[in-house]
């Protein structure tokens, strides 16, 4: 019968830093991943993720020297290539009105690259729509620049005016591009059909496709990649796992029955030298990957990622151990190839 005799149990126990660097979109525009198959979600090495758009401030408004076709930005912070950026207010921003012979535009007040106000204008014509890039319609903006708000006018060029409040609109993600709209959940490893696969985010809805291209918004991430070292003389591993449950309901006839699972700790046990300074004491109610090999020789694994919880043991007459728990988000992962 095989046994785990020559198994090995490894813990997370340091990081390695990756700077500010761009997700890949994934093609379907909801999964942005990294070049990392694992993220540290250990306190103070947790990733950052930064994607590009308006974070506070950017109110844009009718302009207060009441100059027509213009309008002013109050100041505002966004992320560009995953920088905090400060844009200071801007005043008597030019909006362009549709040609003689069409009635309808729409402009987008916007923060290019560089970090300065920028208006970007649509193609004129009789109606308005909500397609990018038709006329009528808003126009894309260019990649790496994030909107902030639309100005849209129905008087052509003959007839100037002063902007009105009721002609600019600010919706966040409609009109305008938040950093954190859509929201986003980190993948910190995953593995399909025993792949271990990359770490990354997925966004809540899809991010919408207001870029020339027309293509997504820029979405960075820093973050922390976990080294491992072995847990010396460890055994009796368990890796956290769903457990189900049943219970029952008599009715006329029959019994009706239903299931429901929960998510156990994983467990192991390691024996110490002294119980104080053995290294992996230091780790405890930290949030660490831990991986773990059936046979020490070989590649598949199980990969598992929880707070680690230790319960010191010092007996007289017996060696001194540690009787650990992994309190995990989600089950085990195994990579089988």
């Amino acid at each position: 019968m095989p046994n785990a005799e020559n198994a090995q149990l490894q813990y997370e126990s340091g990081q390695t830093p990756v700077a500010m660097v761009e997700l890949t979109d994934q093609g379907d525009h909801l999964e942005f991943l990294s070049a990392a198959n694992l993220w540290s979600r250990r306190s103070g090495f947790m990733p950052d993720i930064k994607p590009t758009g308006l974070a506070t401030g950017g109110l844009v408004t009718p302009a207060a020297s009441v100059t027509n076709d213009l309008v002013d930005t109050a100041a505002l912070t966004g992320y560009l290539l995953g920088v905090e950026t400060a844009v200071g207010a801007a005043t008597d921003e030019t909006i362009l009105r549709a040609t003689p012979a069409d009635t309808h535009k729409i402009s987008s007040v916007c923060v290019d690259s560089a970090g300065a106000i920028e208006i970007v204008a649509g193609t004129d014509d009789t109606s308005f729509n909500e397609v990018r890039d038709s006329a009528g319609g808003p126009p894309l903006i260019p990649v790496g620049s994030f909107e902030i708000a639309q100005v849209r006018l129905t008087v052509n060029s003959g007839t100037p005016g002063a902007i009105l409040a009721s002609e600019i609109f600010a919706v966040p993600g409609v009109h305008k591009e938040m950093f954190n709209f859509p929201a986003w959940t980190i993948v910190y490893g995953q593995v399909a059909s025993g792949v271990l696969g990359l770490a990354g985010v997925n966004m809540v809805s899809a991010v919408p496709l207001i870029h020339a291209g027309p293509v997504g918004k820029k979405v960075f991430a820093s973050y922390n990649t976990p080294t491992f070292a072995e847990v010396m003389d460890a055994s009796e591993f368990v890796p956290p796992a769903n457990t189900h449950s049943v219970t029952s309901k008599q009715v006329y006839g029959r019994t009706i029955g239903s299931s429901s699972a929960s998510l156990g700790q994983g467990a192991f046990t390691a024996e110490l030298q002294d119980g104080i300074t053995d290294a992996i004491l230091t780790m405890q109610d930290a949030d660490l990957w831990f991986k773990y090999k059936q046979n020490r020789s070989n590649n598949p694994y199980i990969l598992a990622q929880g707070k680690l919880g230790i319960g010191t043991q010092f007996p007289a007459g017996d060696s001194i151990a540690a009787a650990c728990t992994i309190s995990a988000m989600y089950e085990a992962m195994r990579v089988t190839s």
